[in-house]
């Protein structure tokens, strides 16, 4: 299961709070995907032309389709969204209903809860989602290569 995913090793406080805010950026990330891609597919972005090229060097004659998808893979913003999102599907595909549920109020329901009103809403101890919460955290933290 899930759990045998999981390295033993704890997150430090720093990290843990970036990945929680990793994972509250969820929808804004995709979102975000969306409209670089849209961008950059109509056109609207700008990029440089030269590259890792010389001034004096020959550049190649207008390639739209090539250029284009040399945008949509060079661009390390993107890069950095799909990553997240990559991680957070794959973490969120691995619990179960009640985990799901814990995970989707907190992050991205009402931020006004604390974490006793998540556990509440979600008919769970405040302890248990507390742990639902670590658990999740760290799996995401893994699929991203973090320690």
């Amino acid at each position: 299961g899930w759990r045998s995913k999981m390295k033993k090793t704890e997150l430090k406080r720093t990290t843990f709070k970036h990945i929680e805010s990793e994972i509250y950026s969820y929808h804004d990330y995709k979102k975000r995907i969306k409209e670089v891609r849209d961008e950059i597919i109509n056109g609207k972005r700008d990029y440089d032309e030269n590259v890792g090229q010389g001034a004096n060097s020959v550049r190649e004659p207008g390639r739209p389709t090539e250029k284009m998808a040399i945008m949509l893979v060079t661009d390390k913003k993107l890069q950095h969204y799909e990553n997240v999102i990559s991680a957070v599907d794959r973490a969120f595909s691995l619990l179960n209903e009640d985990q799901q549920k814990v995970i989707s109020v907190r992050y991205w329901g009402d931020r006004h809860l604390n974490w006793e009103g998540v556990a509440m809403k979600c008919n769970v101890h405040r302890n248990t989602a507390l742990k639902y919460r670590k658990q999740f955290v760290n799996l995401v933290a893994n699929f991203l290569g973090w320690e």
